[in-house]
């Protein structure tokens, strides 16, 4: 990508991240890509962490998502090593052997199975990665790894991203305290199926890797699939989380239950957090969207239908222009595919209530959803008028700085 881009103005703060028990990180530049920028993160987990993942539904998944699927089956994480600038997607036998060496360096380092090593990358698509400049790094890297990289780990994932994107949330497992920590990347090609490119979190609480997986499964679906900035899946998304069991706390059952109550609702919302800033960061984004649907005939349509407006290319240039334009909600409402009655039918901008059975709401008055369009958070509202199914996504409006962006990506 060439050239700096502006921080994108729905940009919020990166909180300060504790260390977290059982973990070290730290980056580098590697050069595979970039020219004076860190590039690649190494994080190094204690022995005995616990691991769970999600990935892209894309068919054409990069080498490392392959490896990681595997990888997962045995639940158990010593390392992770991210590199940003080359997705390794679409590269045949020498992405393969690219994650094989990389592997089996971390490995060597850390003192593990191969296996215990996870990997991501992301950046462009079908170039050979370099290989042998990432591991030739890495015996460097790992020498300074420290509990404190947090911010720089932030950063070194990045790639069109203009901010770096961080959350801490606290739990308690059996009154005992715990700490939840994550970073994310992603601004483009960002669907659902999971609807980011590269998420990690770690926490230093015990927990089974077959609880944790099904926390994390849970937790995906209500936050990275409810969002989108332009309908496209990655063939790199990646979420990781880490579980060190660094603090002593009650023994959690394999299966979890109760006692994962309070971490649970702290993990949901730390992926909630981390989703919405990769939309606030999507390509040429100037307002962030939120589209709540009531009235579906059940929340699996209620879905389908937010995300028919989330992704609509007339509705997000709309409000990129500031147009109160509510027949394009109507439009994608019905190009969903859900059941719908055009006679039943209300939307709602900031508030105010526009259409209703049908046609426009008498005496609407446009005046306060202009306003509300003018601002960089944006509210729609619809019902059905069918059933009790309600679903909320997010998105962001489409500007030309989309296509500059994307345009110049390889540049």
């Amino acid at each position: 990508m060439a050239g700096k881009l502006p921080v994108s103005p729905l940009a919020v703060p990166l909180p300060a991240v504790p260390p977290i028990a059982g973990v070290r990180l730290g980056v580098a530049a590697a050069g595979i890509r970039y020219k004076g920028r860190n590039d690649l993160t190494f994080m190094e987990f204690a022995p005995g962490t616990t691991v769970a993942g999600v990935f892209t539904r894309n068919k054409c998944p990069g080498a490392p998502v392959d490896w990681c699927r595997a990888a997962l089956k045995s639940g158990k994480a010593r390392a992770l090593v991210v590199n940003a600038g080359n997705a390794n997607v679409f590269t045949g036998k020498p992405g393969r052997d690219a994650v094989q060496a990389t592997a089996d360096a971390a490995a060597a380092l850390v003192g593990c199975k191969p296996r215990e090593v996870f990997l991501a990358s992301t950046g462009v698509i079908g170039e050979t990665l370099p290989h042998e400049k990432l591991t030739a790094a890495l015996p460097a890297l790992h020498g300074q790894l420290s509990e404190a990289g947090w911010e720089d780990a932030a950063r070194g994932i990045m790639t069109t991203d203009t901010f770096p994107k961080a959350c801490v949330r606290r739990a308690e497992i059996g009154g005992v305290e715990v700490t939840i920590a994550g970073i994310a990347k992603g601004s483009g090609m960002v669907a659902p199926d999971m609807a980011t490119m590269l998420c990690f979190i770690a926490t230093d609480a015990k927990i089974p890797a077959a609880a944790l997986q099904a926390m994390l499964k849970k937790g995906t679906d209500a936050s990275f699939n409810r969002t989108t900035v332009d309908s496209d899946t990655s063939t790199s998304d990646t979420v990781l989380v880490f579980a060190t069991g660094q603090v002593k706390h009650p023994r959690v059952p394999a299966e979890g239950g109760a006692i994962l109550k309070d971490f649970a609702r702290a993990l949901n919302e730390l992926l909630l957090d981390l989703a919405l800033q990769v939309v606030r960061d999507g390509e040429g984004a100037q307002k962030l969207i939120r589209i709540d649907v009531t009235g579906a005939t059940t929340g699996r349509s209620a879905q389908k239908i937010a995300m028919a407006i989330a992704n609509s290319p007339l509705v997000k240039t709309a409000i990129a222009g500031e147009d109160a334009n509510w027949g394009r909600i109507v439009m994608a409402v019905g190009k969903a595919g859900e059941p719908a009655d055009r006679d039943l039918l209300s939307v709602a901008v900031g508030g105010t209530w526009m259409a209703r059975e049908g046609g426009v709401v008498p005496g609407y008055d446009e005046a306060p959803v202009v306003a509300h369009m003018k601002g960089r958070e944006i509210e729609i509202a619809v019902d059905i008028g069918l059933g009790k199914g309600k679903a909320t996504a997010w998105t962001c409006d489409l500007t030309h700085g989309y296509i500059d962006i994307n345009g110049s990506y390889r540049s």
